[in-house]
């Protein structure tokens, strides 16, 4: 691998661009005791009257410490898709610059790449839902700017082969994203622990799964400092609203109730395994290390309309490549997960 020379990779505008300066950017103490005149915001207390912090300095504090980063390594978005988007809106210049995308996977990078006018490059994953780096290489051209990697894969479960990303990282001169939504369910390291040595490393989370909240949306993006300097420049100055981040705040400082639910959702996963498996109708269970199960079985359609009838709403993955015929299984609490199974074994 060459040098690694972010200016390259950034669109020259975005480059050369200064990003939006808001009141809460110029003054930052605004904790203190002081008289607020500067945001025309409405001065009468009401807990929601005042604008957020744009850099959600508290909550990154607290993240930072977690995950082992600096502050300045962190980018807090509306959900991973804005951070994603961000990435594409950063680095992709429309109508001219191509990612490549691993199918099957998460849907957003394609549907990103519609939006932005960005070629979306597809090269299948094998059989055993792990990349072929060879055949990614290929695919490059100087137009190349991204390559995303989900691990834990969505819809298949499994971790990305460590020694497959560590050669793409190494060979390829664009940006490596892994998109990290079901890391915590996984028995892995990190990648955010390895940014320092990858320039080219971006690693996005979310708080959406292990975390459980999904209906607040809060996206997590690492990188080096520089990576995320670009980034501050184009996200939208209040993108992560104050009802936001105090939930996340104190959902995050719960360490180990997080950690309780998570131990719980890992064993009913290993519960549902096995039971899937004597199911007569399901053929193959795809080793996951998230917080769901792929299972190929005889007749996807059919079988999604009868657990429908029975009140159990679960994912046909069957349009999806490489996933004919597949149903997946979020792992539900433990009465959820009965109540699956009592309806698995009644189809049976």
């Amino acid at each position: 691998m060459k040098k690694f020379n972010l200016e390259s990779l950034v669109r020259p505008n975005v480059w050369a661009m200064s990003p939006y300066s808001s009141a809460r950017d110029e003054f930052t103490d605004f904790d203190k005791e002081m008289i607020f005149l500067d945001a025309n915001e409405n001065p009468f207390e009401n807990g929601v009257n005042r604008y957020p912090d744009p850099q959600q300095r508290k909550l990154k504090s607290l993240i930072a410490v977690q995950k082992k980063v600096t502050i300045s390594q962190i980018l807090l978005g509306n959900g991973s898709d804005e951070v994603l988007d961000l990435i594409f809106r950063a680095f992709c210049t429309p109508a001219k610059d191509n990612i490549i995308s691993l199918p099957p996977t998460y849907g957003m990078y394609k549907v990103l790449c519609a939006t932005n006018d960005i070629e979306n490059r597809e090269v299948l994953l094998s059989r055993d839902f792990q990349p072929d780096i060879a055949a990614i290489l290929k695919e490059v051209n100087e137009q190349t700017k991204l390559i995303f990697f989900c691990s834990p894969n969505n819809p298949s479960g499994n971790l990305i082969d460590i020694e497959k990303i560590e050669k793409a990282l190494r060979s390829f001169n664009g940006l490596v994203i892994i998109d990290e939504a079901y890391i915590d369910f996984a028995n892995a390291t990190s990648w955010v622990q390895r940014l320092s040595e990858f320039p080219n490393l971006i690693v996005t989370q979310t708080l959406s799964k292990a975390y459980g909240m999904a209906g607040i949306r809060l996206g997590l993006c690492f990188a080096s400092q520089e990576i995320i300097s670009i980034l501050n420049k184009i996200k939208p100055p209040y993108n992560v609203n104050d009802l936001t981040q105090e939930r996340a705040y104190n959902r995050v400082s719960d360490q180990i109730g997080i950690n309780n639910e998570i131990i719980s959702i890992i064993a009913n996963r290993e519960v549902l395994s096995k039971v899937l498996l004597e199911v007569n109708f399901v053929e193959e269970i795809i080793p996951s290390e998230a917080n769901f199960l792929l299972a190929r079985v005889d007749n996807a359609t059919a079988r999604y309309d009868q657990l429908i009838a029975k009140g159990i709403v679960v994912r046909n993955r069957s349009t999806q490549p490489l996933c004919e015929n597949t149903l997946r299984f979020t792992v539900g609490t433990p009465e959820e997960n009965k109540l699956l199974i009592h309806a698995l074994k009644e189809l049976s």
